[in-house]
C-alpha cells in the first residue's frame, strides 16, 4: 500500500509538465506529501539521494568550469591577482615599465590553476557519496550555503594535499615559476627596495580551492533557486517546501 502511495503521488507530480493550474499543482504536490509520509525511512533515503544525486551534476559542473581554459583567468571573481603581500613589487615594476612582465605572470598564474582544477571533481564527488542520510537533512534544512560549508569541512584539507603538487608542476609547465622569481629578482636589485620571496605555491594553492569554493557556492544557490537545476522530481518536492 505504501509503495503504491508513493508511485501515485510521484505520478501526480509529473502533471505539472501538463499545464495545471496552480490548484492542481498543489494539490499534485500535497498528494506527494502525504503519501511519503506514510514511510519516513524511505522518504528519508530517497531524498538523501537526491541531493547526491543534484549535488554531484552542479559541482561537477563548477569543477570543469575552473578547469577550462580561462575558467580563472576570465572569471573576475576567480581571477587570482599577483600576491597582495608582495603587491609593492607589482607596483614598483609598472612605474618601471614592465607592466607587460606582471601581466605575463598573472596569466601564467592562472593557467596554473586551471590545470590543477581537473583534480577537484573527484575529490567533490567521493565527499558527495560520502554523505550520511543525516548529513543530507542538515544540508536540505540549514543555510543556503550548507553544502558548501560541508564540502568545505570534508575535503579542504585533501583538496590542498592534491593540489600543491600539481599546482607547483603547472606552475612550472607554464613557466609562472620562472617569470615570477625574473620579477621578484629584478625587484630586489632596485637599490633602497626591502627583499621579498613569497610562497608563490602555496599562495597559487590558496586562491585555487577559494576559487572552487566559490564555483560550488554558486551552484548550490542555482540548486535551491532554480527548478531546472534540479535532477529529481523528488529533490524538486523537498527543496520546494524548505
Amino acid at each position: 500500500m505504501r509503495k503504491q502511495l508513493i508511485t501515485a503521488g510521484l505520478g501526480a507530480i509529473l502533471l505539472m509538465n501538463a499545464g495545471c493550474t496552480t490548484q492542481q499543482i498543489n494539490q499534485a504536490i500535497g498528494d506527494v506529501n502525504d503519501a511519503l509520509g506514510q514511510n519516513q525511512q524511505v522518504t528519508t533515503t530517497e531524498v538523501a539521494q537526491g541531493l547526491k544525486e543534484a549535488l554531484t551534476v552542479g559541482i561537477s559542473k563548477g569543477a570543469q568550469q575552473a578547469a577550462q581554459e580561462n575558467g580563472y583567468y576570465g572569471n573576475p571573481k576567480l581571477r587570482i591577482p599577483f600576491p597582495p603581500e608582495v603587491q609593492k613589487v607589482e607596483n614598483t615594476l609598472r612605474q618601471i615599465g614592465l607592466g607587460s612582465e606582471v601581466d605575463k605572470f598573472v596569466l601564467t598564474l592562472n593557467r596554473g590553476a586551471e590545470q590543477a582544477a581537473k583534480e577537484a571533481k573527484p575529490v567533490f564527488v567521493t565527499a558527495i557519496k560520502s554523505m550520511t542520510i543525516q548529513d543530507a537533512w542538515n544540508i536540505l534544512r540549514g543555510q543556503d550555503d550548507a553544502a558548501t560549508q560541508y564540502l568545505m569541512r570534508t575535503t579542504s584539507g585533501e583538496l590542498k594535499t592534491r593540489f600543491q603538487p600539481i599546482v607547483a608542476q603547472s606552475l612550472q609547465n607554464v613557466n609562472a615559476t620562472r617569470y615570477y622569481s625574473d620579477l621578484v629578482n629584478t625587484y630586489n636589485k632596485i637599490p633602497g627596495v626591502q627583499r621579498v620571496n613569497p610562497d608563490l605555491e602555496a599562495y597559487a594553492t590558496d586562491k585555487a580551492i577559494e576559487g572552487l569554493f566559490l564555483l560550488v557556492a554558486e551552484e548550490e544557490k542555482n540548486i535551491r533557486e532554480n527548478p531546472i537545476a534540479r535532477t529529481t522530481e523528488l529533490l524538486k518536492r523537498v527543496f520546494s517546501k524548505q
